[in-house]
């Protein structure tokens, strides 16, 4: 992984999204502070964990599939966050060892997590760039909704964007409609746009989540 710019002090006496998010998957790189937001929210929402690690399935079943049925070996991770097992580029180097896997992200924290903890295989390469979607690129997306037919766990979900907000972090929500639109123009491949959960589950696999419980909206498009 490539690192542009200085490295930034890592600041312990604040929440980190992606550090909370890391806490959630049962990971290491996370702070006192950022345990106390992430419980604030599984307090709030005690199935949180659960919806990050549906979350992170999605992305482990998508990149399979892309890389098995579509002969994909080029990958863009936006947003990626603080490296946790399995990778990305675990999971398409795992099945072809020359597969490429660019990771970006807006946050020079995560990058410097980054840097130390993603290593490709001698095949492929693991980078950091600015890109852009190519025609017959795919796109895999995952997104927290307040699009869940309970007003309950609607207000829930307005809640935690507060517990964000406090801790320095802009949390948004977005209902249906607004998840579709990242998917304007684009080829959705089965089953279209679904909760991360139901996005092609691996056969005897059964979720954490209960009946009523959402995860993210999640859909993989081709770019024509």
């Amino acid at each position: 992984m490539t690192d542009q710019g200085n490295n930034p002090v890592i600041d312990t006496s604040k929440p980190h999204s992606a550090r909370m998010y890391d806490y959630y998957l049962g990971g290491k790189t996370h702070y006192e502070v950022d345990v106390q937001a992430a419980e604030a929210v599984i307090a709030t929402v005690p199935f949180a964990g659960a919806m990050a690690r549906a979350n992170r399935d999605f992305m482990i079943r998508a990149t399979r599939t892309l890389v098995e049925d579509y002969g994909i070996r080029q990958f863009l991770d936006i947003g990626s966050g603080i490296p946790t097992q399995p990778n990305l580029h675990q999971v398409a180097q795992g099945i072809a060892p020359e597969s490429r896997v660019v990771y970006t992200d807006n946050d020079p924290i995560v990058l410097q997590y980054a840097q130390a903890l993603l290593h490709s295989t001698p095949e492929g390469r693991t980078a950091y760039l600015q890109a852009r979607l190519a025609p017959g690129s795919f796109l895999c997306l995952s997104h927290a909704t307040t699009d869940v037919g309970d007003p309950e766990l609607a207000a829930l979900g307005r809640r935690v964007e507060e517990i964000y907000s406090r801790g320095g972090t802009t949390l948004r929500l977005r209902d249906s409609a607004e998840i579709a639109r990242f998917f304007h123009g684009l080829e959705l491949i089965d089953p279209g746009i679904t909760m991360a959960h139901h996005w092609r589950p691996d056969a005897g696999t059964e979720t954490e989540l209960k009946d009523g419980e959402p995860s993210m909206f999640a859909g993989v498009a081709r770019k024509p």
